[in-house]
């Protein structure tokens, strides 16, 4: 199967990145604005998330009911949110109907009703976001670690806290949206297309988009160390957080495996380790965590308050003696997997319109899937093992959340 994709830039700084998959009856898009919440104002956090709201609710010649039931009458399924870089409007549906989904989304970038007496539903649904988190005491932990590892703007939550999202005014919402921006942005599509039609049709629902991009505050240097949150719970949340390299980066794949190694599938080091052999967790994980210019690797383990130093003991480290090396049978089993995750899981038109686009914010160009393939059948012990020894683990940041702190030991 011969992979087909595509690229346009046009003269207000849109680019257009689509992929022929002519074997589908369907097609995906995803925009992704230059407009995450690392833009937003320190005293204004959640802003991006509320206009995100807000400009779904009515556009061009619809009012938001309208709106709503032509995408539906179109067979669209979309979908919308705010990420630390971007907002990103997106959805699936027949290829027949991709024309005029993107003459809507046209309409809401250019043309958005931001209807003020909606201001407050849409405070409540964003306002229920953020007590969600509150609730997920597991996804709260996340976001404190990612916040205290990376410099701010990047730890960012995009829910905002509800102090901020109380005092936004209807004139920061238009404010925002007006800093909805083509420079920077990216349009992809994928799936059953014909691009030089597409090109045409982006050029005239996106053409007379024009406006200027947010500028990103000032960086703080990142706190690192050690926090806990005090909650009354019988359960203890543990996240560890350590310098990685972004997914750009040439060696991104070495990083990749070993972590594969350390949390990937039940024959992985923290599966075997942490939970199999002393029982100490009901879940453990790590993954690689990806900005643009940065990266970390992320790890988490769900406890009981009595195990939770032990697990986190333990947890640190599995992960220090990574560092000292893994075997040839370890990444030759999960070569297989690696595969299945970052190529079996794209095949559909929605996935390949999300990875595209990442693609294009992270390289500057589309990955092929066979350059991908050849990167992971290239990884051995050896390569990884050099890459670890020449960057051992540096500047370890732990969360945890519970009914009372633990020791940490640097």
């Amino acid at each position: 199967m011969t992979q087909k994709t595509f690229s346009h830039q046009y003269s207000n700084g849109l680019t257009l990145v689509a992929e022929e998959m002519d074997w589908l009856e369907s097609a995906a898009f995803a925009l992704f604005v230059p407009a995450g919440c690392a833009y937003e104002p320190a005293g204004q956090l959640g802003l991006g998330n509320l206009t995100c709201e807000m400009a779904q609710r009515g556009a061009g010649k619809r009012d938001s009911r309208a709106f709503l039931s032509e995408l539906e009458n179109l067979g669209a399924e979309t979908s919308a949110s705010v990420s630390i870089a971007h907002t990103t409007f997106g959805g699936s549906m027949p290829a027949e109907s991709l024309p005029a989904v993107l003459e809507l989304y046209g309409d809401l970038i250019l043309r958005p009703h931001l209807p003020e007496d909606q201001l407050e539903d849409a405070r409540l649904s964003v306002l229920q976001e953020v007590r969600a988190v509150e609730d997920d005491l597991a996804q709260k932990l996340m976001l404190t670690l990612r916040g205290r590892h990376y410099a701010d703007p990047w730890g960012r939550s995009p829910q905002g806290t509800e102090a901020t999202i109380e005092g936004l005014k209807m004139s920061d919402v238009r404010r925002w949206q007006q800093g909805y921006a083509p420079d920077g942005a990216i349009l992809t599509v994928a799936g059953k297309i014909d691009f030089p039609q597409l090109v045409d049709h982006v050029d005239k629902v996106f053409g007379q988009w024009s406006a200027g991009r947010p500028v990103l505050p000032a960086e703080t240097p990142p706190a690192r160390g050690y926090q806990h949150l005090t909650v009354e719970s019988s359960q203890t949340h543990i996240g560890i957080a350590l310098d990685a390299i972004p997914y750009a980066h040439p060696d991104y794949f070495q990083i990749r495996g070993a972590v594969g190694v350390l949390s990937d599938g039940m024959s992985s080091r923290l599966f075997t380790e942490v939970r199999e052999k002393r029982g100490l967790v009901y879940t453990v994980y790590a993954s690689c965590h990806s900005l643009r210019d940065r990266g970390a690797i992320v790890s988490y383990a769900g406890t009981t308050a009595e195990r939770a130093q032990e697990t986190l003991d333990v947890l640190t480290a599995e992960i220090r003696k990574l560092y000292d090396g893994i075997t040839a049978d370890e990444i030759d089993r999960l070569k297989g997997r690696i595969k299945r995750a970052l190529i079996i899981q794209q095949e559909s038109s929605p996935s390949r319109a999300g990875s595209i686009g990442l693609d294009w914010y992270y390289l500057g160009r589309i990955r092929p899937l066979a350059e991908l393939s050849r990167l992971i059948d290239e990884l051995s012990a050896a390569s990884i093992n050099a890459y670890l020894k020449a960057h051992p683990p540096a500047n370890l940041t732990v969360c945890t959340v519970g009914p009372e702190p633990l020791v940490w030991k640097q």
